[in-house]
Parts: structure tokens; C-alpha cells; sequence
């Protein structure tokens, strides 16, 4: 018999990363691409050393939150809702009147949390996403790179 290579998947160690930092600017984007690239980026999918247990994503930072774009009609009819927990106390929002408030960033925020999974590791991969309303953000000492969504 012969001598067979072991073979084993590798998986990736949080030691063995180092996470680099992106800007996005958010002008003119739509918001579901956007959100959907961003949320990539976050868990990692773009590197080939990928493992779905492990955060190894990039951290990014979103200017020109504000200026997002909604496709059709959304802006009048896509609906947010939030509860107290006391009965009766749900309020509902449209996203127009979320971008035109005084925090726009939650608009980009619930839309890329809802692409990320639902548990700890989650929620460790939020806390890389920073959203600015303007063209401003105070994170140059993490040297982020200029990323441009096609």
C-alpha cells in the first residue's frame, strides 16, 4: 500500500487574522446592495480562508449615510416598527422619515443586521460597522482603504 496524504480542512484561528478597515461612501448607492456587500465584508465571506464560526470579517465604515438610495416606492412604504413591550405601544415609521431624522444611520444599520446571523458572533460583527451621516469619520488611525461598490 502506498502512503496517502492526510488531508484535512483547514479552519481558520482569530490569531491567524489581520482585519483591515474599509470606507464606503454611501451617496447614490442602493440601500440592499449596499447592505449586502457590507454584511460580506463583516462576516468574512471575501477571504478563502472563510470560517463560518469564527469573526475574521474587516471592519467598515459608511459615510454619507444620509444620502442612501431607496429603490421604487420605499421611501413612502417600507414601514419600521418598534415596540415597548406594554400593550399597545407599537409605533411604525417610514424609512423617508427614519432618513430625515436625526439618526439616517438606522436605516443602514437594520438592513445590514438583518443579513448578519442572529447569535453572539453576530453581534461581535456589529460592532465593526460604524455609519456616519457625513462625509466626516474620526477613524483614520485604523488607515482604512477606499472601497468602491460597483
Amino acid at each position: 500500500m502506498g502512503a496517502t496524504a492526510h488531508r484535512a480542512t483547514q479552519s481558520a484561528r482569530p490569531a491567524d487574522i489581520e482585519p483591515s478597515w474599509y470606507v464606503i461612501d454611501a451617496e447614490d448607492q442602493v440601500l440592499g446592495r449596499l447592505a449586502t456587500r457590507v454584511a460580506m465584508i463583516l462576516r468574512g465571506k471575501h477571504r478563502p480562508e472563510f470560517t463560518p464560526h469564527v469573526d475574521h470579517g474587516d471592519g467598515v465604515i459608511i459615510v454619507n449615510v444620509e444620502k442612501v438610495k431607496l429603490t421604487g416606492r420605499k421611501l413612502d412604504q417600507k414601514i419600521y416598527h418598534r415596540h415597548s413591550g406594554y400593550s399597545g405601544s407599537i409605533k411604525s415609521t417610514t424609512a423617508g422619515e427614519v432618513l430625515a431624522s436625526v439618526h439616517p444611520e438606522r436605516v443602514v444599520y437594520d438592513a445590514v443586521r438583518g443579513m448578519l446571523p442572529k447569535n453572539s458572533l453576530g453581534r461581535k460583527l456589529l460592532r465593526k460597522l460604524k455609519l456616519y451621516a457625513g462625509p466626516e469619520h474620526p477613524h483614520a488611525a485604523q488607515k482604512p482603504q477606499e472601497l468602491t461598490l460597483g
